[in-house]
């Protein structure tokens, strides 16, 4: 029990002390007042604005998954538990990504869109910036970038799709529901990682967590 208060409260202490953490209260209170913000405002739509926001988050992100991808096979192991110089940059871009993509939520502030800020929704913006924080800055090994470049080839793909609604909001895409899927199996697929990480690899149990939740 002990122990587990320990870890705890470690946990606990490396988030508060995250550089991205102030940014993450800010993050939330801004979901507490939007409400209050709609109530006062009209609903601001501009495609232009989305289109090339939803476009350059596309890119970015696959110039981190080429760049991750190229790093790990420089790598021993996608298991590899230790520091790797030459991942650091791309860490830092995926880091910068984290803190570009919250403006998904303020995009959806300020055209009312508040049926989509759900639970999930802010806790996954919310955790990733934490999460890209401590790889950039405690944990840029080579196992952290396997689960980096997953995510970043379902942005490429989920980013781009946002691009294209914006861009030709009258037209039906049906594969709209494969990237809702192709989102799940990242999830399976990461959590097996995960798994056989912690049990042959030294890996800790809160990517299991992370992965299930």
């Amino acid at each position: 029990m002990a122990v587990t208060i320990l870890g705890v409260q470690k946990f606990v202490g490396l988030t508060i002390s995250l550089q991205s953490f102030p940014l993450f209260c800010v993050y939330l209170l801004m979901i507490l007042v939007c409400p209050l913000w709609q109530k006062v405002t009209s609903p601001i739509q501009d495609r232009t604005v989305l289109m090339f926001y939803n476009f350059t988050c596309s890119f970015i992100s696959l110039y981190s998954l080429l760049g991750f991808l190229y790093c790990l096979t420089l790598s021993e192991s996608t298991f590899e538990l230790r520091p790797a110089p030459y991942l650091k940059p791309y860490f830092r871009l995926y880091w910068i990504t984290k803190i570009i993509e919250l403006l998904d939520t303020v995009f959806m502030i300020l055209r009312h869109k508040q049926r989509q800020i759900s639970f999930l929704h802010v806790y996954h913006h919310s955790s990733m910036l934490l999460l890209a924080d401590a790889c950039y800055h405690l944990y840029p090994w080579p196992a952290m970038a396997t689960y980096l470049a997953t995510n970043s080839f379902v942005h490429v793909i989920l980013y781009m799709y946002y691009c294209l609604t914006a861009s030709f909001p009258n037209k039906s895409f049906p594969w709209r529901k494969y990237i809702t899927q192709l989102q799940i199996l990242q999830f399976f697929v990461l959590f097996v990682h995960a798994a056989y990480g912690y049990l042959n690899h030294g890996f800790c149990i809160y990517g299991l967590f992370m992965a299930l939740l």
